[in-house]
């Protein structure tokens, strides 16, 4: 009986750890967005949300940055404040894990196809807040001339 009980025990737990694994935003310090720029190495395109892993080479925030319109999003997000906050961070270059939004809010905003492996993209988002990991959420995508907003859906 005790040994029944130490194996449900266990295989409750099996089931119950890739769910911990995963984090919200509240895990993201949203207090100090960055900013990355670079090339796609790598591509999951899947639920709970989208990944891509960044090849950042950006050092210096572009000029540009500041003036970029961002669209807007049904969740009240402070477009602007993002904006005058955002860093690169020091020692950034490297490789970055990046977590996107679930498929679903990717199709609302145009996006129902792939990135590609070798594209260039920038991003602003939050880091972890275990800063051991190169891990960022992102609030907004740049591709090409385009922007998206991650938070929520856009607004129509």
């Amino acid at each position: 009986m005790k040994f029944r009980y130490l194996f449900q025990l266990a295989a409750a737990a099996l089931l119950v750890a890739p769910a911990t694994a995963h984090h919200g935003w509240s895990s993201f310090d949203q207090d100090r967005p960055l900013y990355l720029g670079g090339t796609l190495t790598q591509v999951k395109w899947q639920n709970p949300h989208a990944e891509i892993m960044l090849r950042v080479d950006v050092t210096q925030m572009p000029e540009r940055l500041a003036s970029r319109a961002l669209p807007a999003q049904q969740q009240s997000v402070d477009a602007a404040g993002i904006l005058k906050k955002v860093q690169v961070p020091s020692n950034g270059q490297g490789t970055w894990e990046v977590e996107l939004a679930p498929l679903s809010r990717m199709q609302a905003w145009g996006l129902s196809q792939p990135l590609k492996v070798g594209e260039r993209v920038e991003v602003i988002g939050y880091r972890l807040t275990d800063e051991n990991k190169r891990v960022v959420r992102v609030e907004y995508l740049f591709v090409g001339d385009k922007a998206y907003a991650f938070r929520s859906a856009p607004v129509n």
